[in-house]
């Protein structure tokens, strides 16, 4: 090959292409904001190597997505420091369906700065500044960076093997919004640093056409050729951040936003999160009277109201008929423990920084319990097992208690005090496969009857470093397998997580999309060789001899107040007749027709329904508009020709409204939707 001409590979056609040739050159699309060249995301102005594979790198996708966000958080910087020239940079990552930068300022930011910024931010992308990327020495980066305290402290870190845990995974931890996590790590961990090299590299803001430099910030990249790729960005909010991730440090002034790649994809955007907020469950929890967290009592620890109450036990009584129908052993255990037990079983190890400080009695450490499973694996260990009694599911909400950091609790569904629905189950390694195939039929089964009806499964295999994974690979590849056979006879989209499983086995986590397609993590089914190892747990074999049993752990909501948490959103607090607090409310036109009402109820509650007769001095309107605002699925309203037919008029919580029924078929409909399970 000529010293002159480059061999490359282009979307998996070879090409010759001349010595200096750009990755955009090479690409020659329009549509292209960025490449990926041999794997790693790149500038379009990035010159090719020979041998080097390139793939364009579209807006609209993950990655451009990431690009563009990326480069938007640098505009929104240039323009704070334009606005407030002594605001100080932290860092500005990327997130899920966004963008944020930290910044040092004396005052917070209000939202008449959010506005100011966000016309400034209009005006740079509207000019068409080029990013602009260049390599610089420690000592250079330094010089320029001489008024930038925090990023002279990444460059210091640079190379130091700490990086990524001080500028990522700290900051991570101690995010409030728990989605952000993983893309904030990647992003913030080594931001100053050229992949692969250890080099610094800096990015300017440019006039493409006179080369001037308007703005600069030390940063790895890749990011967009020009501000003008940049379609779509709004501003969202703004909060505290301690620099790091570590109280000890400064609290740092962080904007949020988002960007897209189109104006409708945002404001598709944007009415999603507009919903999301009317559907928000602590909003909803106080409007309903369903539950609180008192600050008496403490942050994550929640109290459900009777209301509330109410809706958990019809769901908890609901999951155990249907767990003591497919033959689950209930079993209960205490809430603390002598350090003992998870010494045994490592989670002081692993799980230490989740559990509460322990308590000193009797020369004992006695620890809250942050998890069930040691206590059912001595309930299994209590006597001799045989063959015969295996498989053994056992099943218990246990109330567990996990150190969650301030910044992460929120609402139901990050608590510190928590009730798992959770099921160990003992097998034979000859059972495992047919279990899994049962467990993960029942789990889908009974979630759908809970109202979740889209999901996909996703398939956590080993980390392929051994120190990282316990047990024979030949159990491992046997369980991975089977779980794997399992995902796929449910028919669901499966989608692999590689090295996502934890150290003692492989697991299947179940996806759920609520009613305006978000999607959370519910049920995860888990294949376990190292409890039982460490318990020395044993069956009799057929045989006679001594084997150690499968356990496989398996939390169908994951947590109850979680669960509870989802269900309110997905719902709107608009429950189906089944789960609903109230389930009818009988309406007086008048007072003379409460005692026919009172007895309309009194055949109500004969059938097992929850009613409420509304005898307050409120006129009928308000009292309809009253049962409408809680959500209540069917008003019985009452007047004189109804009274005198037998009849009442029925309406629904649609407004949709029938008069004359008569009370049997009243009854009946109710009684049949709440049987039933109706989505009414």
């Amino acid at each position: 090959m000529p010293a002159d001409k480059l061999h490359i590979t282009l979307a998996g056609r070879e090409l010759v292409v001349e010595a200096g040739t750009t990755a955009g050159d090479a690409i020659a699309d329009k549509s292209a904001i960025a490449a990926s060249v041999s794997g790693s995301l790149r500038d379009l102005a990035y010159p090719l190597a020979d041998g080097d594979a390139v793939e364009p790198v579209a807006a609209t996708s993950a990655d451009g997505l990431m690009i563009m966000r990326h480069s938007t958080a640098h505009v929104m910087a240039q323009a704070v420091q334009e606005l407030f020239p002594d605001a100080k940079l932290g860092i500005g990552p990327p997130v899920e369906n966004g963008f944020y930068y930290d910044f040092d300022v004396a005052q917070p930011f209000g939202p008449d700065d959010l506005k100011a910024i966000e016309a400034r931010m209009r005006q740079i992308i509207r000019q068409g500044q080029g990013f602009s990327r260049r390599a610089v020495t420690d000592a250079e980066a330094r010089a320029e960076l001489a008024g930038e305290p925090y990023k002279l402290e990444l460059i210091s870190l640079k190379g130091s093997g700490s990086a990524s845990q001080a500028a990522g995974v700290e900051l991570a931890a101690a995010d409030a919004d728990a989605a952000e996590t993983a893309t904030a790590i990647a992003f913030s961990a080594e931001e100053a640093v050229e992949v692969g090299g250890g080099q610094l590299t800096m990015y300017d803001n440019v006039n493409l056409k006179t080369g001037e430099r308007y703005w600069t910030d030390l940063c790895r990249g890749p990011h967009l050729p020009t501000t003008r790729q940049i379609p779509a960005f709004k501003l969202m909010r703004t909060g505290g951040a301690y620099w790091r991730g570590s109280e000890k440090n400064p609290q740092l002034q962080r904007i949020y936003g988002t960007a897209w790649a189109s104006r409708e994809a945002q404001e598709d955007y944007l009415h999603l999160l507009a919903e999301a907020e009317k559907r928000d469950h602590r909003k909803l929890g106080a409007e309903l009277d369903l539950f609180s967290f008192p600050t008496e009592i403490g942050s994550g620890l929640a109290v459900f109201h009777p209301k509330g109450g109410v809706v958990r036990k019809v769901l908890e009584d609901y999951s155990r008929q249907r767990h003591e129908d497919a033959g689950y052993q209930f079993v209960n255990t205490p809430h603390i423990t002598k350090s003992e037990l998870f010494e045994i079983s490592g989670h002081l190890d692993w799980f230490g920084e989740n559990i509460y400080p322990p308590m000193e009695l009797e020369g004992a450490k006695y620890y809250l319990k942050p998890m069930n499973c040691p206590m059912h694996i001595l309930i299994y260990r209590s006597r001799g097992r045989s063959y015969r009694e295996l498989p053994l599911p056992l099943f218990e909400f246990g109330t567990v208690y996990r150190y969650e950091k301030s910044g992460v609790v929120h609402g139901l569904t990050r608590v510190r005090g928590l009730t798992m629905d959770d099921a160990h189950i003992f097998c034979t390694r000859e059972q495992a496969g047919e279990q899994l195939r049962r467990l993960l039929a029942f789990v889908l089964d009974l979630l759908r009857d809970y109202g979740l009806n889209d999901f996909y499964l996703e398939l956590s295999t080993r980390d392929d470093v051994k120190d990282k994974w316990v047990g024979s690979l030949e159990d491992w590849e046997q369980a991975t397998e089977e779980l794997r056979h399992a995902a796929q006879e449910s028919g669901l989209d499966l989608v692999a997580d590689p090295g996502g499983a934890a150290f003692y086995g492989p697991k299947i986590s179940v996806q759920a999309r609520d009613a305006i397609g978000r999607t959370w993590q519910l049920s995860t089914i888990q294949v376990d060789y190292n409890l039982p190892k460490r318990f020395g747990l044993e069956y009799q074999a057929a045989d006679g001899t001594r084997q150690q049993p499968i356990m496989i752990h398996r939390a169908l909501f994951g947590s109850v107040e979680r669960f509870f948490g989802i269900l309110v959103e997905h719902y709107a607090g608009a429950f189906p007749p089944w789960l609903a607090p109230v389930q009818v409310v009988g309406i007086p036109i008048a007072d003379a027709h409460l005692p026919y009402l009172d007895q309309v109820a009194a055949r109500l509650r004969e059938q097992g329904i929850r009613v409420e007769v509304d005898a307050g001095d409120d006129r009928m309107q308000k009292k309809i508009r009253t049962a409408q605002r809680q959500k209540v699925p069917y008003m019985l309203l009452v007047g004189d020709d109804d009274v005198a037919a037998g009849a009442v008029s029925f309406r629904y919580r649609s407004g949709e409204q029938k008069n004359g029924v008569p009370v049997d078929e009243a009854v009946a409909e109710i009684v049949a939707a709440v049987a039933q399970r109706a989505q009414v």
